[in-house]
């Protein structure tokens, strides 16, 4: 049976030493970031990290991020770090930036798929900061989710399907930014962003001049290509019902398409904006907010509860590719496994 601590109206964070020493010993701990909730198992110890792969049945080629709780912790873990890598640490963390860094020998490979890099993170949550502090290690932690599944954001959406596959749960309420960070590559000396997050292209490129989209951000990758960072290759944030994205910059051109598509099925179910919903009150909808923050908080929720309305397509609105936005569709065009129409 996991041990259960609720945080969420409670700021002892003294209680999460527990939870540090289940990590010391090899075991799994879901708990919250600012981003998403993480499972969390000792990144230096093999054992402990394949715990990771087996409770999410997440596949070998697909590397895992470090999350440190200070500077201090960096040097055990990356070495020939650039002066620009330094300037997007000092800018970005602590924070939901994800950076890859090539990796000492202490890091074992089944963290990195076997790639010479590794990527790692400070993140700003408390919770989670505090329990790489009692851990005394670098935390290896993707998504508290089975894979393929949508993340967790909250303990209550992912509790289920993971209970039985941890030792100790953190539940510290709905996270705040509610998609996983933003991954970059320093290559050549440009930044390359290899998956978005609250971090914008924009906001990097301020500290560093310049940043570069990785094109499979949009795009499938390629078979048997090597992948650098978490979220790039597999079917991902989806729920078992048949998705199809829809975006257009003329909003009633973008009413008209959904409505066409609808129209074609017995069960549509569609998520949209806000400002849409009355637009489209002869078919069963969903809102998922008006602004691209509201729409990064309650998207992975929205799409966990779509199954439960036994629809035989979701069709959902898309948003502009931009800041936010970019994250945003690059998680729903994967949940739409790249069933994608703009106009």
């Amino acid at each position: 049976m996991e041990k259960y601590l609720d945080l969420r109206n409670d700021s002892d964070y003294t209680k999460i030493e527990e939870a540090g020493e289940v990590i010391r010993k090899g075991g799994l701990v879901l708990f919250p970031t600012e981003t998403v909730y993480g499972l969390g198992a000792n990144g230096l110890d093999t054992k402990a990290v394949e715990k990771i792969y087996l409770a999410k049945g997440r596949k070998s080629d697909n590397p895992l991020i470090l999350h440190i709780a200070d500077f201090s912790m960096l040097p055990q873990i990356a070495q020939n770090v650039s002066e620009l890598e330094k300037k997007l640490m000092k800018a970005f963390w602590p924070g939901p930036f994800t950076i890859i860094l090539e990796r000492t020998e202490i890091v074992p490979d089944i963290v990195t798929a076997g790639l010479d890099t590794v990527g790692i993170r400070m993140p700003s949550g408390e919770i989670a900061r505090k329990l790489i502090e009692y851990s005394q290690v670098p935390i290896a932690a993707p998504s508290a989710n089975i894979s393929g599944r949508p993340s967790g954001t909250n303990v209550q959406d992912i509790y289920d399907e993971l209970k039985d596959k941890v030792d100790f749960i953190i539940d510290g309420g709905e996270t705040e930014v509610g998609l996983e960070s933003t991954v970059v590559k320093v290559i050549d000396g440009v930044p390359h962003i290899l998956r978005p997050g609250k971090i914008t292209a924009e906001q990097i490129k301020e500290v560093a001049g310049n940043v570069e989209i990785d094109k499979h951000i949009l795009n499938k990758t390629e078979a048997g290509q090597k992948i650098l960072s978490p979220g790039m290759k597999y079917r991902h944030y989806a729920p078992n019902a048949k998705c199809i994205l829809v975006y257009s910059k003329d909003n009633d051109k973008l009413i008209e398409k959904i409505k066409e598509i609808a129209t074609e099925y017995k069960n549509p179910l569609i998520l949209s904006k806000t400002e849409n919903s009355p637009k489209l009150k002869e078919f069963k909808t969903i809102d998922i907010g008006n602004s691209l923050e509201d729409i990064s908080k309650n998207i992975f929720t929205i799409l966990r509860k779509v199954d439960g309305y036994n629809p035989d397509i979701v069709i959902i609105q898309g948003v502009e590719k931009e800041g936010l936005g970019l994250a945003i569709m690059n998680r729903l065009i994967r949940a739409c496994e790249y069933n994608y129409i703009e106009i």
